[in-house]
């Protein structure tokens, strides 16, 4: 079994066509099927059922996919290393985040790039949730999470302090409110993310707690849409303060103080404690200390110890 056979199978198992797979690695598609044969060959199994038309993997495909994945980012991790073996030139970081903690993820990105423009940045979007998943996978190096995965195989480093922000629109009728109560809350129309978060869980508990109704008559797909739907004059939110920063300064959104949902949550870069982190992984790391220093709060860069 050789990597570049892998290349061809998860190809073909991507695009669920040989001949889509054939034009996407600029070959031809005796040549790929060839290369799927031999590999059957050298597995012993059947990897395709050539009966389904849309080319869908047998049971030993699924399987061997799973680790076709792992091989091949283990490669793109040993040729990383290489490639940044004595410069920041060039290189690749990796990173991982959700809608939103992304939004802390920018400010350190763009001083990352001024110090380091050869080096090309992406973030995978995921859930949260999946992220410790990933990182053993090596989909990536660095991800940023709002919970403390497993310290004894993640190393975590807190750098934002953020808070829940009660949202209006500048038209609302709590605009101009000092603080409102949690039982001041029970007649308004709550727009809500539609992904199940802690974050969630924890607001509606809140509302049970104080025995007041939680009317969320309105779930949207993004943190985004939720904001420029209540500027629209559309209900209230509850979002994290980092998401909405920008639109408080303008005045497009008004924050209104509600004692009861003061939830704080720490946001955490997260890696594989016994990863060889590359020349850039650790240069970004370097760049939001060096950033946690300069701004202060709510940045800082703490690490936490594995007890």
């Amino acid at each position: 079994m050789e990597l570049s056979q892998l290349e061809t199978f998860l190809a073909v198992a991507e695009e669920r066509s040989f001949s889509k797979a054939a034009v996407r690695l600029h070959r031809t598609q005796p040549a790929v099927s060839q290369v799927i044969r031999k590999l059957e060959e050298s597995v012993g199994e059947t990897l395709f059922d050539r009966a389904a038309r849309d080319g869908a993997l047998t049971a030993p495909g699924v399987l061997l996919r799973d680790y076709a994945v792992r091989l091949l980012a283990l490669r793109r991790e040993a040729t990383s290393a290489l490639d940044e073996l004595k410069s920041l030139e060039r290189g690749r970081l990796q990173l991982a985040a959700n809608e939103y903690t992304c939004m802390y993820l920018l400010p350190a990105i763009d001083a990352f790039r001024r110090e380091f423009p050869h080096v090309s940045v992406t973030v995978h979007r995921m859930l949260a949730s999946h992220i410790p998943e990933e990182l053993n996978l090596r989909t990536f190096e660095i991800g940023v999470v709002s919970f403390r995965p497993d310290p004894v195989q993640f190393r975590t480093i807190a750098v934002y302090a953020d808070s829940l922000a009660f949202i209006v629109s500048p038209n609302h009728p709590l605009a101009g409110a000092e603080r409102v109560s949690i039982n001041e809350l029970g007649d308004q129309d709550f727009i809500a993310h539609n992904v199940a978060s802690p974050l969630r869980r924890k607001v509606i508990e809140a509302f049970q707690r104080y025995r007041t109704p939680l009317n969320m008559t309105i779930e949207l797909p993004t943190i985004e849409a939720i904001k420029r739907f209540v500027a629209l004059g559309n209900g209230v939110a509850l979002v994290p303060h980092l998401t909405v920063a920008r639109e408080l300064e303008t005045g497009d959104l008004v924050r209104v103080p509600v004692d009861e949902l003061e939830m704080r949550r720490v946001l955490r870069l997260v890696h594989r404690r016994q990863a060889s982190l590359s020349y850039a992984a650790k240069a970004f790391l370097h760049t939001v200390r060096t950033m946690a220093q300069e701004k202060g709060p709510p940045f800082y860069y703490q690490v936490e110890r594995a007890g």
